[in-house]
């Protein structure tokens, strides 16, 4: 058909997910690298959440997702396209997760080094289901005052090899980057299961 691309069609599709505590970047992320419009469940976030929702840090944040955010990008010279799911933040969304889980061959674990103990349960999830992942740290406003070292070391990560990766959740040239290293994790991975 002409002026129809095709490429996300013929390419191999791979569902990844991208995890994290609440507000650290997952539905920014999602939209930024995604080419399709993405899909996101957010609601207000209203007085019922008072006392439930931990808004520390990130008083100013309005909306809060409650499913789950969709976004697809397909990465030709790869030959794949990526089906990005970002699963809900909050611990009462957290049953969705495993649901969310089916399918995927790898995530990416979001996470905002100001609020680093929101992390650990979406650490956990992936360590204790042997889904591999990479770690993106979200540089807010542009800085990042841990190495990569310090973030590994306070996560207590079980696989010393597991990718700590730098990057701005709303710059695509930084998600592309991740995904791409996550990508290569996966691959790492499969040949150690079925060598070539």
């Amino acid at each position: 058909m002409p002026g129809y691309d095709t490429s996300a069609q013929e390419a191999a599709p791979v569902k990844i997910l991208i995890a994290g505590g609440f507000g650290v970047g997952k539905t920014t992320l999602v939209e930024t690298i995604s080419e399709i419009e993405p899909l996101r469940t957010e609601e207000l976030l209203t007085a019922a959440g008072v006392g439930v929702d931990d808004l520390e840090g990130i008083e100013s944040k309005a909306l809060t997702t409650v499913a789950m955010d969709f976004g697809r990008i397909t990465l030709a010279d790869a030959g794949v396209v990526l089906y990005l799911f970002g699963t809900p933040g909050q611990e009462r969304f957290w049953f969705m997760w495993d649901d969310l889980l089916n399918g995927a061959l790898g995530a990416m674990v979001l996470v905002d080094t100001r609020r680093l103990d929101r992390s650990f349960p979406a650490v956990d999830f992936f360590e204790n289901r042997g889904l591999p992942f990479v770690v993106g740290a979200n540089c807010f406003h542009g800085e990042q005052p841990y190495s990569a070292e310090e973030i590994r070391a306070a996560l207590h990560l079980r696989d010393p090899d597991t990718p700590i990766l730098m990057l701005d959740a709303r710059s695509r040239d930084d998600v592309r980057g991740a995904l791409l290293s996550l990508l290569d994790t996966l691959i790492a991975e499969a040949r150690m299961v079925t060598p070539v």
